[in-house]
């Protein structure tokens, strides 16, 4: 006895199983990932005493998420180059921050450095990496400084609106002040794990 399919059958059947392998693939993914960014930041005198110790964790923005999306799974347009940025007091950071709009904080531009750090991240590891072999330094270059967090985008302009902000963070503990020639070291750990 001899089986036929008709085209529309055969096509229909492909469907199903195309459709089906997708869900597979998806259950079997759990389609969860969580990603957070740390920072470490330590703010030294010119002495090299330190003055004050900072923890905080990033709040990834949508336009983060996307470019993470977009240069992991399409591979659109891929660098590699990212910055660290300094907030100023008391930092709001919302979602729907970019960085040509971020109404509640703003950038830090009082360091002599003429941009905004180069973030050089190490070798990845564990579902983790971080630039603790090259940490960002920052020299404060005026007395008083007020310092509430830190960010990450792609454009090294300081006090620039263009590139991609990744996200940003306010210090756990409240605002931090910084005097002429103190230096700001940070050190960003991100990371990414099975939710």
């Amino acid at each position: 006895m001899k089986t036929v399919f008709s085209r529309r059958g055969l096509h229909r059947t492909a469907s199903r199983v195309a459709l089906t392998a997708r869900a597979l693939c998806l259950a079997a993914l759990g389609a969860q990932v969580a990603v957070a960014t740390h920072y470490d930041i330590v703010c030294r005198a010119p002495d090299g005493t330190v003055k004050w110790v900072e923890r905080c964790d990033n709040l990834v923005v949508t336009a983060g998420l996307n470019d993470l999306l977009d240069k992991t799974f399409k591979a659109s347009a891929y660098t590699a180059a990212w910055f660290v940025g300094l907030t100023d007091g008391t930092p709001t950071v919302a979602a729907g921050d970019t960085m040509a709009s971020h109404a509640g904080w703003v950038e830090v531009t009082a360091y002599d450095e003429a941009v905004r750090q180069t973030l050089t991240l190490g070798s990845v590891a564990a579902g983790a990496v971080d630039n603790s072999a090259a940490v960002a330094t920052f020299t404060i270059s005026g007395d008083g400084t007020t310092v509430g967090g830190a960010f990450l985008t792609t454009v090294d302009t300081k006090g620039g609106s263009t590139g991609t902000l990744y996200g940003a963070a306010a210090f756990t503990a409240g605002d931090k002040l910084a005097d002429d020639n103190d230096t700001l070291e940070v050190t960003v750990t991100l990371t990414a794990a099975a939710a």
